[in-house]
C-alpha cells in the first residue's frame, strides 16, 4: 500500500448538519462520545496500511486542524502523514473549491509530487469499517481505471441514492441520480456478479455508490486536466468517463451510514448503544478507531441509574437517570436529572470547583446539566450551560424550528442545543 495516496474530502459547508457545523467543519463533528467523524476514514486508512493521507477542507477548519495535529503524528522514520489542505487563493485559481473534483484539481500539483500508482478518494462524513486493501486489490486485479465502492440496496431506499448498472464482468455501464418509477426499475442489476448469494440479490437488486473511489494515477490527472468545467466526481467526472474507461464496482456488504443530516447523525449515535449487537462497534481490536488521547480521569457515577448508554471518560454524574443515550467526555449532570434518548457531547474543559460554586451562588449557570432537568430526544452540543429545572422535551412536537437567539434549533423533531449555549433555569422547550 506504499503506492497509494489517500485524499479525504472534508465536505462543503455542512448545511444539512447545521447547527453542529456552525463552528466546526463537518469532519470535526464529535461522534460516539469521544471521537470525531474524521477519525473513521483516517483509522480505516491506518488499519489498511495506507499512511499518506491528505484531508481537503474549506469551511470552519480550525478545530479539525487542531484535532489532526494533536492526534496523528507519525514518527520521523516513515513517510506517513495526515495533513490538512485548506482551500486557498492562487494566481491560477482565485476561487474556493467548487465541488469534490475541483477540490482535488486545485491541489493536483502537490498530489503529483508523490510516487504513487493509485489515488484513494474518501468522504469525511461516513460511519463504517473497511479494509481498503481488498478494495485496491480488486482494482488492480480487474485492471480498472476507476473502481467505485458500492453497497447493495433494496427497493425501499433505492431512489435516495445515485444508482449504477453493471455488466456481467462487473464493469459499470450506466448511472442514474436518485431515479424513481420506471427509471428506477431499469437500474436493477444481478448483484450475484459482485458476490451476493441468490436470496440477497433478489432482496437488494440495486447498487449505490458510497462516494469512495480508487483512480489510477494517470487517469485521475487526465480527467481533471482535460475537463476543467467538471467539478464533481459522482455527478460529472465518473459518469462522463464510463464510455472511455474501465470503471469497476466493488461490493461492500457491511454496515455503512452516511451521517450527513441531523436525523441520520442522531440515529447512528444512538444505535451504538443497542444490545446485544450494535450495527457498528468501536470494540474491535483488529481494526481500532483512533482518536486524540486526552488522559482524562475515569468517569464518576454517584447513585445513578444508567441503562443502554455510552458514557465517555472524565464525566461526573450525580443521582440521575440515563437511558438509551450517549454522553461525551467531561459531561456533568447534577442530581434529579432524567436524560432519555439523547446525545450529549460533553465539554472541552473543566470548570474548577471553586469557580462552579461561585457561579451557582451568583446565579450564573455552570457548564453541564443543572439539577432536576429533563432532556428527551435531543442533541446537546459541547460546553452548553443548561440551568436548573429545564425541560428539553419538544412538548409541542415541532418538526423544524430556528431559534438561534434562544440557543437551539429543531431538526426532524430533534432539539439541537448550540455549542456554548446558555439555557436559563426553568426553560421549557
Amino acid at each position: 500500500m506504499k503506492k497509494v495516496l489517500a485524499i479525504i474530502l472534508g465536505g462543503g459547508a455542512g448545511t444539512r448538519l447545521y447547527p453542529l457545523t456552525k463552528l466546526r467543519a463537518k469532519p470535526a463533528v464529535p461522534v460516539a462520545g469521544k471521537y470525531r467523524l474524521i477519525d473513521i476514514p483516517v483509522s480505516n486508512c491506518i488499519n489498511s496500511e495506507i499512511f499518506k493521507i491528505y484531508v481537503l477542507t474549506q469551511f470552519n477548519s480550525a478545530s479539525l486542524n487542531r484535532h489532526i495535529a494533536r492526534t496523528y503524528n507519525f514518527s520521523g522514520f516513515s513517510e506517513g502523514f495526515v495533513e490538512v489542505l485548506a482551500a486557498q487563493q492562487t494566481p491560477e485559481n482565485p476561487n474556493w473549491f467548487q465541488g469534490t473534483a475541483d477540490a482535488v484539481r486545485q491541489y493536483l500539483w502537490m498530489l503529483e509530487e508523490w510516487d504513487v500508482d493509485e489515488y484513494l478518494i474518501l468522504s469525511g462524513d461516513h460511519l463504517y469499517r473497511m479494509d481498503y486493501r481488498q478494495f485496491i486489490q480488486r482494482h488492480r486485479d480487474t485492471n480498472a481505471d476507476i473502481t467505485l465502492s458500492v453497497i447493495p440496496i433494496d427497493d425501499r431506499r433505492a431512489s435516495d441514492f445515485g444508482l449504477m448498472k453493471i455488466d456481467q464482468a462487473g464493469r459499470v455501464i450506466d448511472f442514474s441520480e436518485k431515479p424513481k418509477g420506471e427509471a428506477l426499475t431499469k437500474m436493477q442489476v444481478d448483484t450475484t456478479v459482485l458476490g451476493l448469494n441468490k436470496e440477497q440479490a433478489q432482496q437488494q437488486p440495486y447498487i449505490a455508490s458510497m462516494g469512495i473511489y480508487v483512480f489510477k494515477r494517470e487517469v485521475l490527472i487526465k480527467l481533471l486536466r482535460e475537463k476543467l468545467e467538471r467539478t464533481d466526481f459522482g455527478k460529472e467526472i465518473i459518469p462522463d468517463a464510463a464510455q472511455d474507461f474501465n470503471i469497476q464496482a466493488y461490493l461492500f456488504d457491511d454496515y455503512w451510514e452516511d451521517i450527513g443530516t441531523i436525523e441520520a447523525f442522531y440515529n447512528a449515535n444512538l444505535a451504538l448503544t443497542q444490545q446485544p449487537q450494535p450495527p457498528f462497534s468501536f470494540y474491535d481490536e483488529e481494526a481500532p478507531i483512533y482518536t486524540r488521547p486526552r488522559y482524562l480521569p475515569p468517569t464518576k457515577l454517584l447513585e445513578c441509574h444508567v441503562t443502554e448508554s455510552i458514557i465517555g471518560e472524565g464525566c461526573i454524574l450525580k443521582n440521575c437517570r440515563i437511558q438509551h443515550s450517549v454522553l461525551g467526555v467531561r459531561s456533568r449532570i447534577e442530581s434529579g436529572c432524567i436524560i432519555e434518548e439523547s446525545l450529549l457531547m460533553g465539554a472541552d474543559f473543566y470548570q474548577p470547583s471553586v469557580e462552579r460554586q461561585c457561579s451557582i451562588e451568583k446565579n450564573d449557570i455552570p457548564v453541564g446539566i443543572g439539577t432536576d432537568t429533563i432532556i428527551r430526544r435531543a442533541i446537546i452540543d459541547k460546553n452548553a450551560r443548561i440551568g436548573h429545572d429545564v425541560k428539553i422535551i419538544n412538548k409541542d412536537n415541532v418538526q423544524e424550528a430556528d431559534r438561534e437567539g434562544q440557543g437551539f434549533y429543531i431538526r426532524s423533531g430533534i432539539v439541537v442545543v448550540l455549542k456554548n449555549a446558555v439555557i436559563p433555569d426553568g426553560t421549557i422547550i
